[in-house]
């Protein structure tokens, strides 16, 4: 399994890395922002996308709309800070098939990955 990581935070991804590492995961590419993760998703398709919701060039919301209009139906996991219900609510009306709202416990990120993961 290969999943995408979209952070504009280097920590935050080492972090979700991490935990993805384990749970099994160890195919992973990087996106330091919204327009890096649209790329990355065009040029080696994935399993599975984790995205921040705030990021330069282009926000998780765009990317999930982006690669929504694809045809992709690939899942994606909304990774946060923003949580109030109209933003959650958007996440979802533009196909957000999670949410996890930081900060998270890295129980937290494997409980959601064990939906969608399967290594």
């Amino acid at each position: 399994m290969k999943v995408l990581v979209a952070d504009d935070s280097g920590i935050m991804r080492k972090i979700i890395i991490r935990s993805l590492n384990a749970v099994g995961v160890t195919e992973i590419v990087e996106a330091a922002d919204g327009q890096e993760a649209i790329d990355a998703y065009k040029n080696e398709p994935v399993d599975l996308i984790l995205t921040d919701w705030n990021m330069p060039n282009k926000s998780g919301l765009d990317v999930v709309t982006e690669i929504r209009a694809l045809g992709s139906t690939v899942p994606i996991i909304m990774v946060t800070t923003e949580a109030q219900k109209s933003q959650v609510i958007a996440a979802i009306q533009a196909g957000v098939n999670d949410y996890l709202t930081k900060p998270f416990e890295a129980d937290d990120l494997r409980a959601k990955l064990d939906k969608f993961v399967t290594v």
